[in-house]
């Protein structure tokens, strides 16, 4: 602010009164010209992450940028401008359903007092939001063999990309950067974390099998949340199917 009035000040002495008065009515006019450009992109941003949810949630994260910008009604290069690659954009929307369900289970373990009760309430509201469609595949791995440890310790610095081959519909986990793997990592850690306690919480309460890890748990949300194009029966298979994989991770002496 010191450096604005300084230079405003230098302006005044220097200049006429009336350039003065152009550039300050040039500069309003500016701003009441770019103002609504900002909020433009700022909706434009928030339909193409919409859209890019509704897409890959429908078709998998294999579905084309194209697909992404007709569901948002904006042209393919706006949204190249905000994700300059496919990646990018993938990145974006995983974190975004991990730390999604993130909260959902930080929800079911404060507000329900019974353990088997918390874990069913993650998993109902979970697959009902659709995010087992979204969700990275770091989060999503199953017990390795003891060959294939190593292997599966190297992938945890990973995050996931599009396969570009044809027919590749589906995530892998490609090296990255320091950075963004960090970010990546920490909210699956996340993930993982309060799931884990949840997943402790019924098993210690004789609940849940004593067989079931958070993988387990993890892919049951992935499971139980089919793709169909119409959204009645949708719910209505996720329901039922939930109910049938819920059966399955009780205790059978409860």
């Amino acid at each position: 602010m010191t450096v604005q009035n300084s230079h405003w000040s230098t302006a005044s002495a220097l200049a006429p009164s009336g350039a003065i008065g152009a550039a300050v009515g040039g500069a309003r006019g500016d701003s009441a010209r770019t103002a609504p450009l900002r909020v433009d992109a700022q909706r434009n941003l928030e339909h193409v992450l919409r859209a890019a949810r509704e897409v890959f949630g429908e078709l998998g994260y294999g579905a084309p940028m194209e697909d992404v910008a007709r569901r948002a009604r904006v042209g393919v290069g706006t949204v190249y401008r905000r994700f300059p690659s496919k990646d990018v954009l993938v990145r974006r929307i995983a974190e975004e359903e991990t730390s999604r369900l993130t909260d959902q289970a930080r929800a079911a373990l404060g507000q329900e007092d019974e353990p088997w009760s918390a874990l069913s309430r993650f998993l109902r509201t979970s697959v009902a939001s659709g995010a087992g469609r979204l969700l990275p595949p770091q989060v999503l791995r199953v017990g390795v063999a003891e060959d294939d440890v190593e292997a599966a310790r190297a992938d945890e610095a990973r995050v996931p990309q599009q396969r570009t081959q044809p027919g590749g519909g589906e995530l892998r986990l490609v090296p990255e950067d320091g950075a963004t793997a960090a970010v990546d990592d920490a909210g699956a850690a996340a993930l993982l974390d309060v799931v884990g306690r949840l997943v402790e919480r019924a098993r210690e309460a004789g609940e849940l099998r004593a067989d079931v890890s958070v993988s387990d748990v993890l892919l049951v949300i992935a499971t139980a949340a089919p793709s169909l194009p119409d959204p009645a029966q949708q719910a209505a298979a996720s329901a039922r199917l939930l109910d049938i994989l819920l059966e399955g991770l009780r205790s059978r002496s409860t």
